[in-house]
């Protein structure tokens, strides 16, 4: 990410002058500075990181319910959806109902970037604005009594997803205490960051995936109204909580609240010590960041500019790898969990209750599989993680698509488990961290907003392609994916940089510099 290829080409970020690097602190136990994993500040930073990830565990449901929800009868009759599970009608509806907060996710974005970094809401009030659109959102859709609720409810969910998702993402990262190399202990705080925010949006899977398992057996609209109905509870959590937990670091600097700023730092990562070196060090960077940066436009022209985005070589480069992982997430098969239970009737799955109990089973295995890959990611590396993931997909899809193909259920339904997951291990860790470290604190909320907009797109795609692909083609739309994991592959080998061990400080440094 620098005007120098060869740093890019041996997939390593380039270093930053020795002026400007800070030297990394080690995770010494003996250190008093050095905030333990499991110290009673820890832990409240642990519950403030919670609070964050709400948005990840309303996302996660939201990932969810809608396919669990369009394999029930009840919800199929209710809205007078017909078809079957590869019939036109009910692919289109489900079609519809997830382009439809893709589009409100597009909507959103174009005002994300103003939200989360204006001077007077920061990351605490961008997150309460989009939780009281999701708030909206949810109600309309629990209380739908036709479609346009259905679709109007899902516009607002979405538009305030990528709001609360964005502001979120960006508070993480910068409250979190900085990586650090050289450990010894495996219990690093932002790993434990990153395993709770992964942990938390799959809790929202799972239940979204496994309630309508038992709702299904309802008679009534409550079948599939529940399962909406839940979604509610992260929305009221995060509304109710979000002025109760201080405000990033970093977003204080750049309003000029150097005092509160330091405060927050020296006491989530400086142990309480105001005077820590860690904290010194981190103050005096933000300072010269600050201090380099251009003169300040008016408030609007400033946030609806995006230019900073691009009006470099490193910018550039930075910005196209971003929105490439953001493609490469949706693109690499989730458009197939879209149609789960589809799947799992070409598989020979043909009961409602298999097929949804299945497809529970699909998302607690993507769980564990994303686990596993927050585990692993700081110690194989983003770049070599986003590499091997990508074939191994692409493999297990292809096998996939031969095991229905030649009608072997148990085979196929076992390869679909198997790439779960696969996806998840890959895509759900590097999402949420490698797009964080590749973009500057300048651009981090516009950068963040642009590959929203950029997987919204994407989700577009999948979703019309995916309810017109299974009824002309059937099972071989799954070598679509397949294919694009292949060719994914090839691009991040050539294309991609590895930020495992750097500080976002170090990166910030060596975009700006």
């Amino acid at each position: 990410m620098s005007d120098k290829t060869s740093n890019s080409e041996k997939g390593e970020l380039p270093e930053a002058s020795s002026e400007s690097r800070p030297v990394l602190a080690i995770n010494n136990e003996d250190n008093p500075d050095q905030l333990k994993a499991w110290s009673p500040t820890a832990f409240k930073l642990y519950a403030i990181l919670m609070v964050t990830f709400m948005g990840s565990l309303g996302w996660g449901f939201d990932c969810s319910v809608v396919s669990s929800v369009n394999g029930m009868i009840q919800f199929t009759d209710y809205f007078h959806i017909g078809g079957g599970d590869t019939g036109g009608g009910q692919g289109i509806i489900t079609a519809m109902l997830y382009s439809i907060f893709s589009i409100g996710c597009i909507a959103g974005s174009f005002v994300t970037g103003p939200i989360v970094d204006s001077a007077r809401w920061g990351r605490r009030g961008a997150m309460f604005i989009g939780s009281i659109l999701i708030l909206a959102g949810v109600s309309t859709v629990t209380a739908a009594q036709s479609r346009i609720y259905l679709f109007f409810g899902r516009f607002l969910i979405g538009f305030g997803s990528v709001i609360n998702n964005c502001a979120s993402n960006a508070y993480v990262s910068e409250l979190a205490p900085p990586q650090v190399q050289q450990c010894a202990s495996p219990s690093r705080i932002p790993e434990i960051g990153s395993e709770l925010s992964t942990a938390s949006g799959f809790i929202g899977s799972i239940v979204a995936s496994s309630m309508p398992i038992g709702t299904g057996r309802l008679a009534s609209s409550w079948s599939w109204r529940l399962p909406f109905a839940v979604q509610l509870v992260p929305a009221v959590f995060m509304l109710s909580t979000v002025w109760f937990i201080p405000e990033s670091p970093r977003w204080l600097m750049s309003v000029g609240r150097k005092e509160d700023a330091h405060a927050v730092l020296a006491e989530y990562h400086g142990n309480g010590n105001p005077n820590a070196q860690l904290v010194l060090l981190e103050i005096r960077e933000l300072e010269e960041y600050i201090k380099v940066r251009p003169q300040r436009q008016s408030y609007w022209r400033e946030s609806v500019e995006y230019s900073k985005l691009f009006n470099s070589r490193s910018a550039f480069y930075r910005t196209i790898l971003t929105c490439w992982l953001g493609v490469c997430c949706l693109w690499s098969g989730t458009g197939l969990f879209y149609y789960i239970t589809v799947l799992f009737d070409m598989a020979g799955v043909k009961t409602q209750e298999g097929r949804l109990t299945l497809s529970s089973v699909a998302t607690v295995l993507g769980a564990l599989g994303a686990l596993l890959g927050s585990l692993i990611v700081d110690k194989v590396g983003r770049r070599k993680l986003w590499i091997c993931g990508a074939s191994a997909c692409s493999i297990l899809l292809v096998l996939s698509a031969v095991s229905v193909a030649k009608e072997v259920p148990p085979a196929a339904i076992t390869f679909l488990l198997l790439f779960s997951i696969a996806h998840y291990m890959v895509y759900t860790p590097l999402q949420g961290m490698y797009i964080s470290e590749c973009l500057s604190f300048d651009g981090r909320a516009k950068g963040l907003a642009l590959v929203g907009l950029m997987m919204s797109l994407a989700a577009i795609v999948n979703n019309f392609a995916g309810s017109v692909a299974f009824e002309k083609i059937g099972w071989r739309y799954i070598l679509v994916p397949a294919s694009y994991d292949a060719l994914q592959a090839v691009i991040t080998w050539l294309i991609a940089v590895e930020t495992k061990g750097r500080t976002l400080y170090v990166i910030c440094l060596t975009a700006s510099g």
